[in-house]
C-alpha cells in the first residue's frame, strides 16, 4: 500500500481507545479537527479486539446522528448491534468528543471525561 507523508502522520491528533476504556467491542479514535473538510467523526476498528489501525479504520459520524460513513458504491461494514453500541456511546460522549474536535480540551482532559459503557 503506497502512502503519503500525510496519510502517516494524519493521525497525530487521534486518541486510540481500547474496549476496555469505552465498553465497545472494538477500539475507537477520537481525533481533533486537522483542517478536515467534514464535521464530527470518530474512526472505528474493522477488528472486534482493541486491535486495528487508524488507516484501516471506518468512519463514523457524530453528529448530526452517529451513523457509519459508507464510502461511494461501498456497503455498511459494522454490524447493526455493535453500530447500536456505538450510537449508544457516542450519545453518552458526544459533548467531550466535539470539544476534543473543536481543540477546546486536550487528549489528557477527553480521557479524563470520556465515560464507558454501562
Amino acid at each position: 500500500m503506497s502512502e503519503s507523508l500525510d496519510d502517516l502522520t494524519e493521525d497525530w491528533a487521534a486518541v486510540k481507545l481500547i474496549p476496555l476504556r469505552t465498553g465497545l467491542p472494538r477500539a475507537v479514535w477520537i481525533t481533533e479537527n486537522q483542517g478536515y473538510p467534514h464535521d464530527v467523526r470518530v474512526k472505528v476498528s474493522r477488528l472486534r479486539s482493541g486491535r486495528g489501525t487508524w488507516l484501516d479504520a471506518l468512519s463514523v459520524a457524530v453528529r448530526p446522528s452517529c451513523e457509519e460513513i459508507v464510502p461511494p458504491g461501498g456497503r455498511p461494514e459494522l454490524p447493526a448491534a455493535d453500530l447500536a453500541l456505538m450510537r449508544q456511546w457516542v450519545e453518552l460522549n458526544r459533548a467531550v468528543i466535539i470539544d476534543f474536535w473543536n481543540g477546546a480540551i486536550d487528549y489528557l482532559e477527553a480521557g479524563a471525561r470520556l465515560q464507558k459503557l454501562p
